[in-house]
């Protein structure tokens, strides 16, 4: 009996993923687009209709021919690869609990291994160099005040940029008790108090925000008064990066983005001698072993934790010399009068 791919799809994703899994909508579409991908690759190589693929036709070697494709003919790295292969493997869980009788199928899939990766290298911005970069910002260009309340925004609490995107009005405490609301992946929220600079920047912002339509309640817009996208927003962080090289040159040699600026805040809380637990909670990370990562890169912080341990007393012996006597002796057959006996 053959079963069809087609019939499982639909309940895998408007049930299994959102309801009984409770993944996140941006989580769903990286699945969608890695089963899409699975089914017109193995529909290619087969020779056969996307709807009529069975789960018989997608065997453990044409998933490893298809992990196979994506880095040799699409150039994916090894931890784009690994994302696909999850996507493959809570699909093949989920096959495998509506019908046991193809379990041992999906057992060989689940059981492919993932691919082992390096760890990234993680750029952030001195002190100096994030700072070069706000001050690229000119408050009296038409969308200086709110570039500067964006990246001091960004800067003050490490927000993810699909954080910032999302923001709303009523997610802005700005009070006394000032402080910002987040909804970070896996709808994990948490909350960042906000820097008096930070809260006098936005309240300047949101004095001129002026939204195409008025029921517009994201908090940053773009030029036209509608919401601002990831995109629009990386545009700016890139165009003040490379504003601030004439006034900071070492800026040339990075790339300055919101995930970049993610990272600087990172760095710069751990500098400042917080928990890394307490930094973790801060970024909304998942697993705590995510910000070690940053402890790892930065070498003033292991210098510091170095210059704290303190270093052991080595005792310093003396140099060793050959006693006089000993000289003495190894000399004595080379001068015959040394070895004269006075009588």
């Amino acid at each position: 009996m053959t079963h069809l791919l087609s019939s499982y799809l639909k309940r895998f994703f408007s049930h299994y993923l959102p309801v009984q899994k409770g993944l996140s909508v941006n989580t769903i579409l990286a699945y969608r687009d890695a089963i899409k991908l699975l089914l017109c690759y193995a529909a290619d190589t087969l020779g056969r209709p996307i709807d009529k693929l069975t789960v018989q036709d997608v065997k453990e070697k044409v998933v490893l021919a298809f992990l196979d494709h994506l880095e040799q003919k699409r150039k994916c790295s090894p931890s784009t690869r690994n994302a696909r292969l999850a996507a493959i493997r809570v699909l093949f869980c989920f096959i495998a609990r509506e019908h046991p009788v193809l379990l041992e199928q999906c057992r060989r899939i689940r059981t492919i291994p993932l691919k082992r990766t390096e760890l990234q290298k993680i750029d952030y911005l001195e002190e100096k160099e994030m700072q070069a970069v706000l001050d690229a910002v000119d408050g009296n260009s038409r969308t200086g005040i709110r570039d500067i309340a964006l990246l001091l925004l960004l800067y003050n609490t490490g927000a993810r940029v699909s954080e910032v995107v999302e923001l709303k009005l009523h997610d802005l405490r700005l009070d006394g008790a000032d402080q910002i609301h987040l909804l970070g992946k896996g709808n994990k929220h948490r909350s960042c108090p906000l820097w008096p600079e930070t809260v006098t920047a936005l309240q300047a912002y949101l004095e001129q925000r002026a939204p195409q339509e008025p029921e517009n309640e994201y908090v940053f817009l773009n030029a036209v008064g509608a919401p601002i996208t990831r995109f629009g927003i990386r545009y700016i962080t890139k165009k003040y990066g490379k504003d601030a090289q004439s006034q900071c040159p070492s800026i040339e040699i990075k790339i300055v983005n919101p995930h970049v600026i993610r990272h600087t805040t990172a760095m710069h809380l751990l500098r400042s001698g917080n928990d890394v637990n307490m930094v973790s909670y801060w970024l909304g990370h998942a697993d705590v072993n995510t910000t070690h990562a940053y402890v790892e890169i930065d070498m003033e912080m292991k210098r510091r934790m170095l210059e704290r341990a303190g270093a052991p007393t080595v005792k310093k012996e003396k140099l060793w010399h050959k006693p006089d006597i000993l000289q003495w002796l190894i000399n004595l057959g080379n001068d015959k009068k040394l070895c004269e006996v006075n009588c």
